[in-house]
C-alpha cells in the first residue's frame, strides 16, 4: 500500500527509514502528561503512520509496571521513575530528553473565597484552616506535596484533612463538587471547569516536576521511539505543551 505523502515527508524530517513506518509504539507516561499527549497523538499518528498505545499512571505504578517486565518502547515520565534502579535498568543507555516541567499550585471551587498563600506562613495557615484538601499522595507530585507539609510542620494535621484521589484528573472535579475545599497538585492538572487557581506554592516551597523521555533498552522500535521523542520537541508540540499549562523542556 502506498504510504501517505505527509507520513513520508515527516519520516524524512525525523530521520526515519521507510521500514520504520506504521508500527505500534507502546508508551508509558505520567498521568499529568495526559492532556498534552492525548492532544498530540492524532497529529503524530497522522504525520508518521505510527500508532501510539499509551498507558498513563502514577510514579509508583509506573515503576511497578516497568520493573515487572511489562513490554514498552518509550516512556514520558517524572524523572523520579528513572531514579529507581530497577526502572533505570530497563532504559537504553545514554542521556534522556526532558519534555516538560510544571510547578505546584492550589485551587478552590469557583466563586468561593481564595485564601492567602503568598508566604510560607500564610500557606501553612490556609492549609490548617481548610477542612479538607484533595491531592494524589501516591505519585511523584504527591510525594513532594507531602514533603511540603512536613517542611511546614503540619504533616500529622494534614493526614486527617486529605481527600485522597486516585488520578490527577480527579483532583479538580473533587474541589468543584465540594468534596474538598482545596486542591493541591501540579498546576497544569488543576486547570479545569468549576475551579479557580489561588496561586503557586510560595517562595522556596515551589519546585518544578520534570517529565523526561527515554527509549526502552529492549525495544525493537527504537527508530520510531526516537521519532516520537523528536516530535515532542517540535514547535507544534511545544505549543500544545504550553497550552496545557506546562513549560516545555
Amino acid at each position: 500500500m502506498k504510504r501517505p505523502l505527509v507520513a513520508t515527508i515527516t519520516a524524512g524530517v525525523l530521520g526515519l527509514s521507510p521500514a520504520a513506518l506504521a508500527v505500534e509504539l507502546k508508551v508509558i507516561a505520567g498521568g499529568s502528561m495526559m492532556v498534552s499527549l492525548n492532544a498530540l497523538t492524532p497529529e503524530f499518528e497522522k504525520a508518521t503512520g505510527h500508532k501510539l498505545s499509551t498507558h498513563f499512571d502514577s510514579t509508583p505504578n509506573i515503576i511497578a509496571r516497568v520493573t515487572s517486565g511489562t513490554p514498552f518502547d518509550v516512556v514520558v515520565v517524572p524523572v523520579d521513575v528513572l531514579r529507581d534502579d530497577g526502572a533505570k535498568a530497563r532504559i537504553a543507555p545514554g542521556p534522556t530528553t526532558d519534555i516538560a516541567r510544571v510547578g505546584y499550585g492550589v485551587i478552590v471551587r469557583a466563586g468561593t473565597p481564595k485564601p492567602d498563600i503568598s508566604t510560607p506562613d500564610a500557606f501553612k495557615s490556609a492549609l490548617l484552616a481548610a477542612p479538607s484538601v484533595a491531592f494524589l499522595p501516591a505519585s511523584a507530585a504527591g510525594a513532594y506535596v507531602t514533603k511540603v507539609f512536613e517542611r511546614l510542620g503540619i504533616a500529622e494535621e494534614m493526614k486527617a484533612k486529605t481527600r485522597i484521589q486516585t488520578a490527577p484528573a480527579q483532583i479538580a472535579p473533587a474541589v468543584a463538587k465540594g468534596d474538598a475545599e482545596l486542591g493541591v497538585f501540579l498546576t497544569n492538572v488543576l486547570i479545569a471547569p468549576g475551579v479557580e487557581l489561588v496561586g503557586s506554592f510560595p517562595g522556596d516551597l515551589q519546585q518544578e516536576l520534570v517529565f523526561t523521555s527515554a527509549i526502552a533498552a529492549d525495544t525493537k522500535e527504537a527508530d520510531a521511539a526516537r521519532a516520537l521523542i523528536d516530535y515532542l520537541k517540535t514547535p507544534a508540540a511545544v505549543a500544545v505543551i504550553k497550552a496545557a499549562g506546562m513549560t516545555p523542556g
